[in-house]
C-alpha cells in the first residue's frame, strides 16, 4: 500500500535529506496512516483524517524536527517525545532514524495502547512508551537527564512546556519545540522560565515544510546548560496553571 503524495514530498527534501525513502519505510508509513485512520473512529487522535493531510501535516511536519536533530545527533541517540498524542514527532523519527531510540511520553491510557499497537505493527523496535505525566516522569532517576533530545509538539506554550521538558533533558543535550504562530511572543515569555531550569536559547529556526508551504513553521531549539534544580517539575497542574 504505497503512498505515492509521501514520496512526492519527502523528494521536495532532496538537499536537506539527499538519502531517500526506502520501500520498507515507505510502507511503515503507510501502515501508519492506515493505523490512525482506523483508530481514529474508535477514538479521538487526530482531526486530520484524509491521507494528504496525515502526510503533510503529521509526517512531513514531524520529519521538519530532524533539520535541527541530524546535526547534534550522536551514536546511540535517546530522543523522548513529550505529550505525544498519536505518535508525533516521535513514531516518523523512529521510523527514519531506526538507529535512535525513540520514547513516547503519553499520560492517556488509550493514546499509549495505540502507540504500542502501531509501534508492534510496524516492527519498529527502536521505540518504546511511557504512561504518564511529564510532571511525574521527570523525578523518575531513569528519565531524569537522561534524554540527548527533547521534541513536543502543539502541547502547551513555551514557558509551561519548558518546565515539562528541559528536566528530561542531559547537560549540552537539546530541546526542540515545534511552533506555529506568535512564536516570537512565546520565547519571549519563556526567558524567565528557561533561566530558572537551566537552558539557553540557541535559535528559532522557520522550517519551510513540504505540503505546508502556506503555513510558518519553527523549531525552537534551547541547549540545557546547567542541571534542572530538583523542585522542577513542580506537582502535576502547577506548570500550567502557574507558569514561570
Amino acid at each position: 500500500m504505497p503512498l505515492p503524495y509521501l514520496r512526492e514530498l519527502y523528494a521536495r527534501w532532496h538537499d536537506t535529506f539527499p538519502t531517500p525513502l526506502t520501500d520498507e519505510q515507505e510502507e511503515q508509513f503507510a501502515r501508519y496512516a492506515a493505523l490512525l485512520q482506523v483508530w481514529n473512529a474508535k477514538m479521538n487522535l487526530t482531526a486530520i483524517t484524509d491521507e494528504a493531510g496525515i502526510v503533510a501535516k503529521h509526517f512531513m511536519d514531524s520529519l521538519s524536527v530532524l533539520t535541527v536533530l541530524d546535526g547534534v545527533a550522536g551514536p546511540d541517540y535517546r530522543v523522548l517525545d513529550v505529550g505525544t498524542g498519536a505518535g508525533f514527532p516521535g513514531i516518523p523519527l523512529a521510523i527514519m532514524r531506526p538507529h535512535w531510540q525513540v520514547t513516547l511520553l503519553e499520560s492517556t491510557r488509550k493514546k499509549v495502547d495505540f502507540l504500542v499497537l502501531v509501534g508492534n505493527d510496524l516492527g519498529l523496535k527502536n521505540l518504546l512508551t511511557l504512561w504518564s505525566r511529564a510532571e511525574d516522569a521527570a523525578h523518575l532517576p531513569k528519565h531524569r537527564d537522561h534524554y540527548d533530545a527533547v521534541v513536543a509538539r502543539a502541547v502547551a506554550e513555551l514557558p509551561i512546556l519548558a518546565e515539562y521538558c528541559l528536566p528530561f533533558v542531559r547537560q549540552q543535550g537539546h530541546w526542540v519545540a515545534q511552533k506555529s504562530v506568535k512564536v516570537d511572543e512565546e520565547v519571549a515569555k519563556a526567558r524567565n522560565a528557561l533561566g530558572q531550569l537551566g537552558g539557553k536559547l540557541l535559535t528559532v529556526k522557520t522550517v519551510p515544510v513540504p505540503g505546508m508551504e502556506h503555513e510558518t513553521r519553527s523549531l525552537v531549539v534551547v541547549q540545557k546548560i546547567k542541571a534542572t534544580p530538583a523542585l522542577f517539575p513542580r506537582k502535576a497542574g502547577l506548570p500550567s496553571k502557574k507558569p514561570l
